[in-house]
Parts: structure tokens; C-alpha cells; sequence
């Protein structure tokens, strides 16, 4: 079976983990009889160096005529000194809204071999830590009204951004999330900050007028400052978190660190078609770009949610995961996650070493 994946390498370490993740899907091609047709396509940085703009009109084109879409990273020091409109990051947020991909699904799994690596006290994540969570991705203060004026009472320039949802667009985030609840444990906490912003009320009703059509599932609410510290203080008592944009942009790398490394979690941003657009949830990190030292397991691991939610190929998905559980229990790992005894490998050798248990 032939699938056409648009491959955004992007910047610092974009190119080098999304080199790694392309050799793990050749191996699963070649064990399961699949044939992938990649088409390499600019955005963030490297776009805004060859085309003056972070997502030119080229790379949407070849993002829409894609079955699905991997992306390393974007941005860097490089670019910081732009305006906003110009910053390689606006191209995430154009991809979302250009391919209408307005749920993001950020697993956050402490994998047992490496607890060590979890900054938490043993006894707080015996047992693992799996969680997921659910951030809208195409409305909220990222997507509102900005700009700057004068302040009324006259103490100079004000900036402002606008933080605004519509009944659909809760309603259609907060059914997804229903729905992987489904699937898990039957556990849903909705987070929101309903005591103070107009925005959360609404959100908060939805969920509510949601919920009615999913009675198996158990849901909960919670206040973004309560939820950041429960996170944690117990982070075992989530399963499925549902969230905005913002908060969920905070509170997902808050759940990837206590699972010992941002560099291990994948994620998905899905519509309403088959077409996603899946990363690892890492930046760019261009302190350590070129040097073999990037973990590309959150990027491996994106191609496994690839092959589950836009193919349908559980058992292709399974079969990364399972060689990621297996290397790491041999005991090689990338710097971000080395601990005592453990056998260090690079960027290359790591992605070598789970293509291999792949095929």
C-alpha cells in the first residue's frame, strides 16, 4: 500500500531526528509491504532564508495533496530578532489552519526503564505514568484578535491579545477527547479557568452539554493553576485531559518533563479528515544542532501515531513502540535521558538501533 507523506524537516534539530524517523518507516515498509513517497517541503526557519516567508504557498500545496505530514522542528535564535508575522512559528499555526487540524493528542508515558530519569519521588509515580493530554489547536488567544494601542489612561503602549472560543469549536475538541476516554480508561478531566474568564464559562457549558452523550466516561473539571500543580503533586489521578490552546500548550511540557524528557513525547494534530500533521513536541534546540546528541524517539514515535490514527495500522504502530520499549531496556540512551550505567549513544545510533529491532 502506497501513502504520500510532505516531510517538514525544518530547523536545528528537525533535519537530524526526522532523518532518523524516515529509516524506521523504510523499515516498516519493507516488513509489512507498504511503500512510502516522501516529498521534502520548507516551513519556520530555512523557509523564511530560501522564500522571505515561514510557510510559503508551495509547502501548503504539498501538505494538502499528502496522506499525512512529519515535521521536525521549527525556529531558532537565528530568527528571533523578526517581527511576529514573520517568526518561523507562524508556520505551525498557518498548517493548522490551512489543513483545519484543531485537536492536538500529546500521550505523556513514563516508560519503566526510566523512572530514574523522572524528576518526581519514586513512591508519587510507582506504577507509570500515562496520560493524555487534548489541546484545542486552531482558536484561543493564539489565534484572536493582537495588536497595540495606546492605553486609555494614558500610560503609553499597551499590547493586547484576545482570548475567544465558539460553541463548535469547544464542542468538536471536547468530543474527540470523549471519544480517546472511550478508548483508555473512561477518565476525563476538562481544564479550564472558568472562575475568572468569560471563555472558560463557555467552555465549561459545552463540556457539560458533551458529557451527557458519554455517561461511561467520568469527568471531572479543574482550574489550569490546580491542574499545572497536581500535575505534580499526583500526576497518576489523570488519564484524559482536555484543555485550550494555551493551556494546553503549557501543561503538556509540564506532563513531558515528569515522564523524564521532552525529548520522548510524540504528538498528533488531527481534523476532521485522515490527514494529521505529527512532531515531537521538542523545539529546535539549535544549541545542540549537528552534533549527534538530539533524541529522536518523540519523533519516532510521532510516525507511530501516524500509522494508528491517519492509517489505521495498529500493528505498524505496535511495532514501534514495542522496539522503542526494547531498546530502552537493553539500556542505551540519548543524553536527555542518560542515567548511571546506562550505555550513551547519539542521535544516529539510537534511530539505527530501533530500525533494527523494527525489521
Amino acid at each position: 500500500m502506497d501513502f504520500k507523506i510532505a516531510l517538514i524537516r525544518g530547523d536545528g534539530i528537525g533535519p537530524e531526528v526526522v532523518g532518523e524517523a524516515v529509516k524506521v518507516m523504510e523499515k516498516i515498509g519493507t516488513r509489512y509491504a507498504h511503500r512510502f513517497v516522501f516529498t521534502d517541503t520548507l516551513a519556520g526557519g530555512c523557509a523564511i532564508d530560501a522564500a522571505g516567508v515561514p510557510l510559503p504557498k508551495e509547502t501548503v500545496e504539498v501538505c494538502k495533496a499528502s496522506d499525512s505530514i512529519l515535521l521536525g522542528a521549527v525556529g531558532g535564535w537565528k530568527w528571533d530578532v523578526l517581527p511576529g508575522h514573520l517568526r518561523p512559528e507562524r508556520a505551525l499555526l498557518g498548517l493548522r489552519g490551512e489543513l483545519g487540524l484543531y485537536a492536538n493528542i500529546r500521550p505523556a508515558i513514563l516508560y519503566p526503564s526510566l523512572k530514574a530519569a523522572c524528576p518526581l519521588r519514586p513512591d508519587i509515580v510507582e506504577g507509570g505514568i500515562d496520560i493524555c493530554v487534548v489541546r484545542e489547536l486552531t482558536g484561543g488567544m493564539y489565534f484572536g484578535d493582537r495588536g497595540r494601542r495606546e492605553n486609555a489612561q494614558g500610560y503609553g503602549e499597551e499590547a493586547y491579545d484576545t482570548e475567544a472560543y465558539s460553541f463548535l469549536e469547544v464542542d468538536r475538541i471536547c468530543r474527540t477527547a470523549f471519544d480517546i476516554a472511550m478508548k483508555r480508561g473512561k477518565k476525563l478531566c476538562s481544564v479550564d479557568k472558568a472562575n475568572v474568564l468569560e471563555s472558560s464559562r463557555l467552555w465549561r457549558e459545552v463540556v457539560l452539554r458533551v458529557a451527557m452523550e458519554y455517561p461511561e466516561v467520568e469527568l471531572s473539571h479543574m482550574y489550569v493553576d490546580n491542574a499545572a500543580m497536581q500535575l505534580v503533586r499526583n500526576p497518576k489521578q489523570f488519564d484524559v485531559i482536555v484543555t485550550t490552546n494555551m493551556f494546553g500548550d503549557i501543561l503538556s511540557d509540564e506532563a513531558s518533563m515528569i515522564t523524564g524528557s521532552i525529548g520522548m513525547l510524540p504528538s498528533a494534530s488531527l481534523g476532521a479528515s485522515h490527514c494529521g500533521m505529527y512532531e515531537p513536541i521538542h523545539g529546535s534546540a539549535p544549541d545542540i544542532a549537528g552534533k549527534d546528541k538530539a533524541n529522536p524517539i518523540a519523533t519516532i514515535l510521532s510516525v507511530a501515531m501516524m500509522f494508528r490514527y491517519s492509517f489505521g495500522l495498529d500493528a505498524e504502530a505496535a511495532a514501534i513502540e514495542k522496539a522503542v520499549t526494547m531498546v530502552l531496556e537493553t539500556g542505551y540512551r540519548t543524553g536527555d535521558i542518560m542515567s548511571a550505567g546506562m550505555m550513551p549513544v547519539g542521535t544516529k545510533e539510537m534511530g539505527r538501533l530501533i530500525a533494527d529491532v523494527v525489521q
